[in-house]
């Protein structure tokens, strides 16, 4: 009998148009897993773009917001007795936009928002022709300018989550040996910002394998002392609290003793 949370905080569906599945198929799929807690959290619409869906394939149309909140607390309430369901969401950061996005975010109750970086210089992390030519000052700037904006992020007082923070190697595997001390100065950042990582295991999906961040990464949180969470990443209802246990196992033995999820924005710490 386990005496912990089984959770998952990182879950898309059908409507971002690059995942599989109605949010009924992943509340089902964890309850198959033993999950207590499964959140779901869905690719923000691009706000900032006067289009209601610029990126069909990339995230929700401006006008599926509403029923998006709508369908996922109507489903919280149907299976409260079979699982807590957490209405959350994955905003891109746009510096920029940031304060747009802030106002969007307010009226609604969000258990938790993870905020990612998935955009730099206007071309996403995971083109992998943006390396193409770059001498190696330029790969240093570009990690840079990343986890730059990264550390924004953290300080923007907008989520309680950060994304997959180092998914910039997805499809570029040598973006972790490029030598820099950013990651350093970020993670003290996140630290003193008192904000949550995930472990995040869709790296596995992209050539980089493993899971975001790698471990290197997790022990220097832990030395600032920056709260971890768990999200698959799922965008197929299969892959709920995929590798769950080897997190936690992991985590444990860097020296990690608890771990959090969220409930109206406020963070649960459980343990390990």
């Amino acid at each position: 009998m386990k005496d912990y949370v089984k959770f998952d905080l990182h879950t898309h569906h059908e409507r971002c148009g690059h995942a599989k599945g109605t949010i009924r198929d992943y509340i089902e799929s964890s309850i198959e897993k033993g999950l207590q807690i499964i959140g779901i959290s869905d690719h923000t619409p691009y706000f900032s773009s006067k289009e209601d869906q610029p990126h069909p394939n990339i995230a929700m149309a401006k006008s599926q917001f509403e029923e998006y909140i709508t369908e996922v607390l109507r489903l919280k309430e149907q299976y409260k007795n079979q699982i807590e369901v957490l209405l959350g969401i994955e905003a891109d950061f746009f510096p920029e936009y940031a304060e747009a996005y802030r106002k969007i975010f307010k009226p609604y109750p969000f258990d938790y928002i993870i905020g990612s970086v998935h955009h730099l210089d206007g071309v996403s992390i995971f083109d992998k022709n943006r390396w193409e030519g770059l001498s190696s000052q330029e790969k240093i700037k570009t990690k840079e300018s990343y986890y730059e904006l990264i550390e924004q992020s953290a300080s923007s007082g907008m989520f309680q989550v950060l994304g997959h923070i180092d998914a910039m190697k997805g499809y570029y595997p040598a973006f972790s040996a490029i030598e820099t001390d950013v990651v350093e100065k970020t993670l003290k950042t996140i630290g003193e910002n008192d904000m949550a990582i995930e472990i995040n295991t869709s790296g596995k999906t992209k050539y980089c394998g493993g899971w975001y961040p790698a471990n290197e990464i997790l022990e220097r949180a832990l030395f600032h002392n920056v709260k971890v969470t768990f999200g698959s990443d799922a965008h197929n209802p299969d892959r709920i609290a995929d590798e769950f246990e080897e997190v936690r196992k992991l985590l444990k033995e860097i020296g990690f003793r608890q771990w959090a999820y969220f409930r109206q924005q406020k963070r649960v710490m459980t343990d390990l």
